[in-house]
């Protein structure tokens, strides 16, 4: 089989580590989407593709291959509806799954103007990006100096959840679960904390099944989702397509797995419904 994968890092832990499990018996390619000037010829395309990256470029990448009937994972759609986070709230709500209430601003200035917030929110940018604004605002003094610094940032605001200051990271891969807890970037340091892995067992009830729900409902196969524990009740405030996923046992294993069963036939790439 031959495996290609779309990112300009083809040595991050993660594909290193698949494309080692493959190489024994299968071609790994990669192509870094930000500097190819063409793209591949539809008579020579790969059996399968990993989008590990989302730059526009990227996606515009993985349409032609999907309209040239190569499969990708995972499609450019669902990549691109997990950039939006008012798409994405929108579209996590509208399906029943507990996602944090989401509201969206062209930017800061009107919150501002409003003299919010009357109690600590959470402003994000709009589109979800490497190094892009995520911060909790518990007064106008904070919420002034952000306006400062992102005046032209399309903004989402989202209330504060209270809790233990630890994301719960669950990792699908194929309905494959992995999970970990790590501390919150928006909560204190703490001296000594790292990310720790869990085994299935240690998540709580139905916490799996409903990392597994979020995959149907945004048509992902590779993907991850942050969850808090609000007094027991899982509250979803990000979804993330094919993440890296580091330091778990058996990634790796799982995502090559995958790559094979698609690139033989036996799995489709899951696609977006059409609203």
């Amino acid at each position: 089989m031959r495996i290609c994968l779309l990112t300009p890092d083809p040595h991050h832990p993660l594909l290193a580590a698949t494309t080692a499990l493959l190489t024994p018996h299968h071609e790994v390619t990669w192509l870094d989407p930000t500097g190819l000037e063409d793209f591949p010829c539809p008579s020579d395309l790969s059996d399968v593709y990993l989008l590990k990256t989302r730059t526009p470029r990227a996606l515009a990448l993985a349409r032609h291959l999907e309209e040239h009937g190569a499969p990708v994972l995972n499609s450019a759609a669902a990549t691109e509806l997990c950039q939006d986070r008012t798409a994405m709230a929108d579209v996590a709500r509208r399906a029943g799954l507990p996602f944090v209430a989401t509201r969206t601003e062209p930017s800061l200035a009107p919150l501002v103007a409003a003299g919010e917030p009357a109690a600590p929110v959470v402003v994000k940018s709009r589109h979800s990006r490497r190094h892009d604004l995520v911060a909790r605002v518990d007064d106008a003094a904070r919420l002034r100096e952000l306006a400062a610094r992102w005046p032209d940032e399309p903004v989402v605001v989202q209330p504060f959840t209270p809790n233990d200051g630890w994301d719960h990271k669950l990792w699908v891969v194929a309905d494959q679960v992995f999970a970990a807890l790590r501390r919150s970037e928006l909560a204190d340091a703490v001296p000594g904390s790292r990310t720790r892995a869990l085994a299935p067992g240690e998540l709580p009830a139905g916490w799996a099944e409903l990392a597994r729900r979020v995959g149907e409902v945004f048509a992902l196969d590779v993907y991850g989702v942050d969850l808090l524990d609000a007094g027991g009740t899982p509250v979803i405030v990000d979804i993330n397509a094919f993440p890296g996923i580091r330091g778990q046992h058996g990634a790796p294993e799982a995502l090559a797995a995958l790559a094979l069963r698609t690139a033989t036939g036996s799995r489709r790439p899951r696609v977006p419904a059409v609203p």
